[in-house]
């Protein structure tokens, strides 16, 4: 595959100046736009990386394939093909949701091509378990993966305010339901088992990238817990709790969450 072709598959864009590249991965039901509150003035500083997640924004949809995506390694690997084709080094990795654990196994594989990571609204593992607090049972995804499979429309307008927060921002709420409404259905449904039901709990304790772990303080699909339970199981990590609702603090709060990363960034460990 030529760099033509990944650039089209995944809709990569390339903007900003300076030496160190920041990768920019959004999480499900978005695409690569879910960032332009932030991107601005990170790309004064730095040079920015973009890119859709086959099936999700202005990727190439015809190269969605099933069996590929059906687990987050298929996505890492588009990640990785990324990095390849635009010769990138000593990256930093924002992922949002859970682009965190995507970007997460593509660092455990390639450590050389990173220098930190930053989380956002992350979760190794959404299902309750004996002796850990994901957030929901088995029975609540199976009922978000029928509700998407009968009334696609339905569900983007439920889910839509549950993972943000209406009544600040009503019109944010808006612009993700109709982002959900914009993905095929059989695409989505498929990223959402591929999200919901996965378990990298195992995974953490092969990270070795220097980690900031942002935590919504009223996130109905990633609990306060999980961010703790991420802090504890990955070594070198930072944890910061932001005071905000929801799921999508690059959109509700795009001011403090850049900042919180630039410090980051900065911060020499």
């Amino acid at each position: 595959m030529t760099l033509g072709d990944i650039q089209t598959r995944n809709n990569v864009k390339v903007s900003g100046q300076g030496e160190q590249t920041i990768l920019l991965a959004h999480g499900f039901g978005c695409d690569q736009s879910m960032w332009h509150y932030i991107v601005p003035e990170l790309a004064k500083q730095y040079r920015i990386v973009l890119f859709d997640y086959v099936g999700a924004g202005n990727s190439e949809i015809l190269a969605y394939e099933s069996e590929k995506y059906s687990t987050a390694h298929g996505y890492k690997q588009d990640i990785l093909d990324i990095i390849d084709e635009l010769e990138l080094k000593d990256i930093h990795f924002v992922g949002h949701s859970v682009s965190s654990m995507i970007g997460m196994l593509a660092a455990i594989e390639r450590p050389e091509s990173f220098n930190k990571f930053v989380m956002v609204g992350p979760s190794p593992c959404y299902i309750n378990e004996p002796g850990y607090v994901g957030g929901f049972e088995k029975s609540d995804i199976s009922e978000l993966l029928t509700m998407m499979e009968m009334n696609f429309t339905g569900w983007a307008s439920y889910l839509a305010p549950i993972v943000t927060d209406p009544e600040k921002s009503p019109q944010h709420t808006k612009d993700l339901e109709n982002s959900f409404a914009s993905v095929d259905p059989q695409i989505a449904r498929e990223f959402a088992e591929m999200t919901f039901l996965s378990d990298h709990r195992e995974s953490l304790a092969l990270m070795t990238i220097p980690t900031l772990i942002l935590q919504c303080s009223e996130d109905s699909i990633v609990p306060l817990e999980v961010g703790e339970y991420l802090h504890e199981h990955l070594s070198g990590s930072l944890l910061k709790v932001m005071n905000v609702k929801g799921h999508y603090p690059q959109i509700s709060e795009p001011l403090k969450t850049r900042e919180l990363i630039e410090t980051f960034l900065r911060h020499k460990c």
